[in-house]
């Protein structure tokens, strides 16, 4: 029992580096949009076994990057295209104000204090480049800040629907955008300061905004 209990850890560890991996190779294009994902392959070049990658895979089919047809294997999804761009943006739109006036409403002490937690981490990250890695970690917190207000609204199938929108893995994988960090930072201190407040109203908005802000920023994308 002592012995499964310290291989645990290793194992996660493990799992999650190579799904960062794979995952990095998708966002950077290493592994083309709508090409074969080969696990064999993917498993010499990171030197490891077949299984965390078949698990990665499987994580990454979860969040939209890939996708499994029987007997053919796993394919990277195909990039959004400006129609698809306009369409994530109107579901956005239809979705986060709502929350976010929720969650104005009715998010407790500890869903405000992991917002603002979340807002003062994406301070502190860098956002440069084109590159996954120079972008990743403030990918990341944008999304688990967007996430957190969904799930602060208290509204389960709201949140969840946001969630599965997987909305920021889609727009960076198109590329980072100079300046759109410091920006989009500005933007959710909005955002916060309105739910401190507690008014919905300004919630509302403040996301509408922000929302609309960054669908501008993508359509002007060289």
């Amino acid at each position: 029992m002592l012995a499964e209990k310290r291989e645990l850890p290793q194992r996660q560890v493990l799992a999650d580096s190579v799904y960062e991996a794979v995952k990095a190779m998708i966002m950077d294009h290493e592994i083309k949009p709508g090409e074969r994902v080969g696990i064999d392959a993917i498993a010499r070049t990171l030197d490891v076994s077949p299984t965390p990658v078949r698990e990665a895979l499987s994580r990454l089919t979860a969040d939209g990057l890939v996708t499994k047809r029987s007997l053919a294997g796993y394919r990277a999804t195909e990039l959004l295209t400006p129609q698809g761009l306009e369409e994530l943006f109107e579901m956005r739109l239809l979705l986060e104000p709502r929350a976010a006036a929720l969650a104005a409403e009715n998010c407790d002490d500890e869903h405000l204090d992991r917002i603002e937690e979340l807002l003062e981490r994406m301070r502190a990250v860098p956002y440069s480049g084109e590159r996954y890695a120079g972008y990743g970690d403030f990918a990341a917190l944008d999304q688990l800040f967007h996430d957190t207000i969904a799930e602060a609204g208290g509204r389960r199938l709201l949140a969840d629907a946001v969630q599965r929108l997987h909305s920021h893995l889609h727009i960076f994988r198109l590329g980072g955008i100079a300046g759109a960090g410091q920006l989009t930072v500005a933007e959710h201190d909005r955002i916060l300061r309105a739910l401190l407040r507690r008014n919905p109203d300004r919630a509302f908005g403040a996301m509408t905004e922000h929302l609309t802000l960054s669908l501008e920023r993508q359509r002007a994308r060289d």
